[in-house]
């Protein structure tokens, strides 16, 4: 099998919550390529969502979404960024986000850099019991 080491895809795409499901669908299709379980691809699409949602909303916004998905060795490494999009304001709901993101991925991370908000989750392969 082939491991996709170093593959990168981006997906470009408008900042509306309805097309959220095709970063999902993007990052199952990569993660089962790889060698995901089942749960562990669900896991991966539970935290896209968290991340996705923080900076699109319920409503969306002007501009755009770009995810980098990068392929390792071991894992999928997802970034995101929106390039016009006013942060969307977190509030209580950070604590249960960050909650859920600790229990489904290995790292993630939240980002305001040059008025630009980003994120970044790893999620490792491992292997099924």
């Amino acid at each position: 099998m082939t491991d996709g080491s170093g593959e990168q895809v981006r997906l470009t795409m408008p900042a509306t919550p309805q097309l959220l499901r095709v970063a999902r669908l993007t990052a199952a299709g990569l993660a089962s390529r790889l060698g995901f379980s089942f749960d562990q691809v669900e896991d991966l699409k539970i935290a896209l969502d968290e991340l996705c949602f923080a900076m699109v909303g319920t409503k969306g916004g002007e501009g755009s979404l770009t995810i980098d998905y990068r392929l390792e060795h071991d894992g999928l490494v997802i970034e995101g960024l929106s390039d016009s999009l006013p942060p969307v304001s977190r509030d209580a709901n950070d604590e249960l986000s960050n909650l859920i993101l600790t229990a489904v991925v290995d790292e993630h991370e939240v980002s305001l850099r040059d008025g630009i908000m980003r994120f970044r989750l790893l999620k490792r392969r491992t292997a099924s019991p």
